[in-house]
């Protein structure tokens, strides 16, 4: 067993609370919250069950970790209501709109820019 492996299997959970496994060794019935969200389920209130690690250089303590949720006590994802459907839609209309020409450029516009491409750089449009 590689000395990586086996800082991180720590099944009974003895030494980080919870258990532990390497990257990719889970055992079945678990999964992250993106996993959970792909099934179309959401972990529910339930706490992590348990944890799996890797090395990471560019984490600060040299380890990555990915909390797991128990599939069996996973609920089912809400549904998406009228309200909440027309809030996001009005967001993300408020993202595409370019506040110097008020159109809809069709693109989220660049935090960087605060404009769309056309208002920031006119003088390349123009020689298109």
């Amino acid at each position: 067993m590689s000395p990586t492996f086996g800082k991180c299997y720590d099944p009974s959970g003895a030494k980080y609370g919870i258990p532990t496994f390497p990257w990719r060794f889970a055992p079945s019935g678990y999964a992250t919250r993106r996993q959970l969200r792909i099934r179309g389920l959401r972990p529910g209130g339930q706490p992590v069950t348990a944890q799996v690690m890797r090395r990471s250089r560019r984490r600060r303590g040299g380890v990555a970790v990915a909390y797991l949720y128990r599939i069996d006590l996973a609920k089912p994802v809400r549904p998406m209501t009228p309200a909440k459907r027309a809030a996001l839609d009005k967001a993300m209309a408020a993202r595409r709109t370019c506040p110097s020409c008020c159109t809809d450029a069709g693109y989220c516009i660049p935090i960087s820019l605060g404009m769309c491409v056309t208002c920031a750089y006119p003088e390349e449009q123009r020689a298109a």
